[in-house]
């Protein structure tokens, strides 16, 4: 074999070589690519499975037979009810290993199997929106003594409202009754609604605050069924305090000529009246009203044994401004020779909220000529600001207004 042939031979292994060196390169990426696709192949499974169980639940649960709604009667030993379902008569059934036995009471709404009727589970209770929505869930931060000038109606209130929840005893001991209800009775600015919250702070109960206008629906028996839902939900969550604001709202009086709509309230109002008849005094529900229109109030809204206890809470007089005042001025930067006393001598006539106003006015003055202390002549000029603004009070119509 000469040189040429085996040059010639090399050149062909060495081509040879090449040639498996870039199949190798080429099987390599192969293979990358392959294990690439399996695990994106295997994730892409893992996600469809999910989605394909996800089905199957969602599939079971619409194929599920629909559940009847019914509520507790008794409860029965060996694991056993008595129900009243919405088809119609009481039934004794069993009730599922699922359902606590201390979530079961009478009265508990439960959902029923369609076909034995056992108790599947226990549903919560159906309260409105509007009527959970009332509830003030943190306690009131006004206090008694952030209220001046009523001292006397704080006194019946806290006798009406406050004692009987802290210390029912004395009740028992004396052997009456406490009021059922109070009905603040006043001006607009006059403390009624700080009032009640002072009241809920000072017991630590619930305090579920409505405005009567609130309970005045659209629907024939919305209106009642609102008045239901609110009691039921100060009897859960007991001890509590219902304040119904502008009571005058939902409470007129009843009248013979009338609308459909004046009807509806007149229904809500024949409800609320049902309601307050069927608690009793010595229960841990407490009801205040407030109005600035006891005149237009329903005669049977005002009998005893509904609003016991009437409180007029009027226009403070001169001790009661200053006790205002002494209570804004503690938290205001004011000059040394403003004296609470001559601020309520010539405040003459002004509402609590007014007398705030005049203090904020004040403030304002003061900010306006870049002062951080506030002068007599600041609060002179507030009050007389406050006066020209005329609240509460009707312009007169123009004389030209009707040619």
């Amino acid at each position: 074999m000469n040189y040429d042939e085996l040059d010639e031979q090399i050149s062909e292994l060495k081509a040879k070589i090449v040639t498996l060196e870039e199949r190798n390169v080429r099987l390599m990426e192969d293979l990358q690519n392959a294990e690439t696709e399996k695990r994106y192949s295997e994730s892409e499974l893992f996600r469809l499975q999910k989605d394909i169980a996800r089905l199957r639940n969602e599939l079971e649960r619409l194929k599920s037979p629909p559940l009847i709604i019914g509520s507790v009667r008794d409860i029965l030993p060996n694991n056993r009810v008595v129900v009243k379902s919405t088809t119609g008569p009481d039934f004794v059934v069993s009730v599922s290993e699922y359902v606590p036995e201390t979530d079961l009471y009478p009265g508990a709404r439960v959902s029923l199997n369609k076909q034995t009727l056992s108790v599947m589970d226990v549903l919560p209770s159906p309260i409105d929106p509007v009527v959970s929505g009332a509830e003030i869930i943190d306690k009131p931060n006004i206090t008694y003594s952030d209220i001046g000038g009523l001292k006397d109606q704080m006194l019946e209130l806290r006798e009406a409202v406050e004692d009987p929840l802290l210390r029912p005893e004395l009740y028992a001991t004396v052997g009456i009754e406490p009021p059922k209800g109070v009905l603040l009775v006043g001006p607009p600015g006059t403390g009624k609604t700080l009032m009640a919250k002072a009241v809920a702070n000072a017991t630590s109960a619930t305090f579920i605050r409505l405005v009567g206008s609130e309970l005045v629906q659209k629907y024939i028996g919305e209106g009642a069924r609102l008045v239901r839902e609110l009691f039921m939900l100060a009897k859960e969550k007991a001890p509590s305090i219902i304040f119904i604001d502008e009571l005058d709202s939902v409470g007129a009086k009843r009248s013979d000529v009338s609308t459909s709509g004046d009807r509806e309230v007149q229904r809500t109002l024949m409800q609320l009246l049902s309601e307050l008849d069927g608690f009793t005094p010595t229960s841990d529900v407490k009801i205040i009203g407030a109005t600035n229109r006891p005149d237009i109030l329903d005669d049977a809204l005002l009998r005893p044994g509904r609003f016991d206890r009437i409180i007029d809470v009027g226009l403070p007089d001169a001790d009661g401004r200053e006790q205002i005042f002494r209570i804004h001025l503690a938290h205001m930067n004011v000059d040394e020779g403003v004296d609470p006393a001559k601020l309520a001598e010539s405040t003459d006539g002004m509402s609590g909220a007014e007398i705030k106003n005049v203090c904020t006015e004040a403030g304002m003055l003061a900010i306006r000529d870049n002062r951080d202390t506030i002068l007599e002549k600041d609060f002179d000029d507030a009050r007389e600001k406050v006066k020209k603004s005329g609240r509460n009070k009707t312009s007169p119509v123009p004389a030209y207004m009707f040619g």
